[in-house]
């Protein structure tokens, strides 16, 4: 039996109206209806590139405790070890923000369309160099000759060759080995090399094992600042996620300043410290969200001293390299909030 046709009508108003409600199921399960800045309905993903380190115990705080939800925004964590591990998935478009250090971030911009959006930690002593607590060693002259382990591209390399250049070391006369941090304390410790320079926790670490200071990579007017880079693309196409996630990070730095302990104990479970080691090699940080002066003249000191090296071809154009607009919108926006929040 045919349907009438006021029957007809009925079935199909039914059908299309199943059919609207499917399609707005579905955009709002994508999140193409979400809302900008609603907790729990973020618009994207941002693929976030950070490191298990201690320099980086903003991003972790901000990961681990769900700050970036809290601002609604969705974030995918992409661990790394390194600066330069982090620096390569930003050029390579698998990561839309990373961290990494100075050096890293300039060679960063020298070579891609890249920005540095902030500074959310650094610290002037935070790199080492560290021999066994029974080394000879007792002065920068007596690395001449010696075996000297340093992870080359990173923001520590780079100190290292102002370092050298402000103690009268010729780097030639010092066999330098590449070597990732992960692996320096057994190099140390076995006798593999003499000395190793690294960036804390790495330090800390190593005088728990029986390490010893020889000095830090601190007093040439660096604060050795840990930056944040991101894709011009991504910048210009979601410039409401880049201000949520900045603000974020403005509550993880915040977190730190008020909770430091129990930071400590985050940052601990994350990167395997104690709670007491994560706590000393912190100490050596400072965790701030900023574009200052300092942070301006570091990179500006480091850009043109890599660039004498050879390591890059020009120094770049800091002012157009640096975009600090996204943080002045965040920092306007959390003036409103609580300390600690």
């Amino acid at each position: 039996m045919q349907p009438t046709s006021h029957s007809t009508k009925r079935i199909r108003l039914v059908s299309l109206l199943w059919v609207l409600a499917g399609c707005s199921i579905s955009a709002l399960w994508l999140g193409g209806c979400a809302r900008r800045g609603v907790p729990g309905a973020p618009e994207m993903v941002v693929r976030f590139a950070y490191q298990d380190r201690v320099a980086d115990a903003a991003s972790i705080i901000a990961v681990e405790r769900d700050l970036f939800g809290q601002e609604g925004l969705a974030v995918k964590p992409l661990v790394f070890s390194s600066g330069p591990a982090c620096s390569e998935a930003l050029l390579a478009g698998s990561a839309d923000i990373g961290t990494m250090g100075d050096t890293t971030s300039i060679i960063a911009v020298s070579s891609a369309r890249v920005k540095i959006i902030a500074s959310h930690g650094g610290g002037e002593h935070r790199h080492r160099i560290i021999v066994t607590s029974d080394s000879p060693i007792r002065s920068p002259s007596d690395l001449v000759g010696r075996r000297l382990a340093v992870k080359k591209g990173t923001s520590t390399y780079g100190g290292l060759l102002a370092w050298a250049e402000s103690v009268n070391l010729d780097l030639s006369e010092v066999n330098v080995t590449d070597l990732r941090p992960s692996d320096m304390a057994d190099a140390l410790i076995s006798g593999a090399v003499d000395a190793i320079v690294a960036s804390e926790p790495t330090p800390s670490v190593v005088e728990e094992r029986g390490g010893r200071q020889l000095a830090t990579l601190g007093g040439l007017g660096n604060n050795y600042p840990i930056l944040l880079v991101a894709r011009s693309e991504f910048l210009e196409a979601h410039p409401d996620a880049v201000v949520r996630f900045l603000r974020a990070l403005l509550r993880a730095a915040s977190f730190i300043e008020h909770n430091p302990d129990e930071a400590a104990q985050v940052v601990a479970a994350k990167t395997g410290l104690s709670p007491a080691a994560a706590r000393r090699s912190m100490s050596h940080h400072y965790y701030r969200v900023q574009v200052d002066r300092i942070t301006r003249s570091s990179l500006e000191k480091t850009a043109g001293f890599i660039a004498d090296q050879g390591i890059i071809t020009d120094a770049p154009a800091l002012l157009e390299a640096i975009d600090e607009t996204f943080l002045q919108q965040a920092s306007q926006q959390r003036k409103d909030l609580p300390s600690g929040s």
